[in-house]
């Protein structure tokens, strides 16, 4: 299954924003392609405030409810703005995770990809930030816990570290985060030496990395630690601003490193979760990237490869 919201193309963060809704158009196209034809779109559900506050304090959910501006433009923070329907685009991009999770659960689909924005990894508990209004993931991860889901793994491989997944179930011993990004880049957390409670795995790349290296990481360190925990579910952060084009960083992946990852994703989830994988968009800034890049990713996903 694949969720989307009409409202997550109308948010909009001003002229020359790299989250622009060019980035899902791009996205929306590509999964339109006969390729994809057998698989089933859904219109994403709200998320409730039950289920915002599973994740984030109340402070940041009354923050973000109370600054989409009736026009112009309302900024959070110095990469993170708002318009009018960047509530309503929020809202239904985590929405649509919440949905996806019921979906694999209830063995209605077996995988599901979040076509969504704004991205979400970055939103801590108590903040917005670059980019993120609320944790799309997070928020995913907790309504499976609350439906008895024993053992999760997030695993994300957006260049940039997912500060906030990390931040929100770092003392959650049902949940493993395992993460590959840049570092040192934004946010600036994402060490080796970060473990949580020993459910946090991260593998930081340098500027340069290439294939070899992020594919060695996956087999060294982060896909052992999620075979190891077994888990019941797999969620995705998929971002794919690791991409060679991409103009926000700096590593040298291709299209391919994303379907290879995904297989081996997938092929986990086969063996523990009884195949069961949601995906979320995160980053991904070039728009030609995005789309080799999610093309292969949801090939992959899919089982159409």
């Amino acid at each position: 299954m694949i969720f989307t919201h009409p409202s997550c193309l109308e948010h909009d963060m001003g002229a020359g924003h790299p989250e622009s809704p060019a980035r899902l158009a791009v996205v929306i196209d590509t999964l339109q392609h006969p390729a994809f034809g057998a698989i089933e779109w859904r219109r994403a559900p709200a998320v409730s405030a039950a289920q915002l506050l599973r994740v984030h304090d109340r402070s940041l959910i009354d923050r973000v409810q109370h600054s989409a501006p009736a026009e112009g433009y309302h900024r959070l923070d110095a990469d993170t703005a708002m318009n009018r329907s960047s509530l309503q685009a929020a809202l239904h991009a985590a929405g649509a995770t919440v949905a996806a999770v019921e979906a694999v659960l209830a063995g209605t689909s077996q995988r599901a990809f979040c076509a969504v924005r704004p991205p979400g990894h970055h939103a801590t508990r108590f903040d917005a930030m670059g980019f993120c209004l609320f944790n799309n993931i997070a928020v995913a991860a907790a309504h499976a816990l609350y439906r008895g889901v024993a053992r999760l793994a997030i695993i994300d491989f957006d260049v940039h570290h997912g500060n906030g997944t990390q931040d929100i179930f770092a003392a959650e011993p049902r949940v493993l985060f395992a993460s590959s990004h840049q570092y040192p880049l934004y946010p600036g957390s994402g060490d080796a030496s970060e473990h949580g409670i020993g459910n946090v795995f991260n593998a930081p790349l340098m500027a340069g990395a290439r294939s070899l290296e992020f594919r060695e990481s996956w087999l060294s360190l982060l896909l052992p630690a999620v075979e190891a925990f077994a888990p019941e579910l797999i969620l995705i952060s998929a971002g794919f601003d690791g991409h060679r084009l991409d103009p926000l960083a700096q590593l040298n992946l291709q299209a391919e490193d994303y379907a290879w990852v995904t297989q081996r994703i997938v092929e986990i989830a086969r063996r523990h979760a009884e195949g069961r994988v949601v995906s979320s968009l995160e980053g991904g800034y070039s728009l030609s990237a995005l789309r080799d890049s999610v093309r292969a990713h949801c090939a992959a996903l899919f089982d159409l490869d």
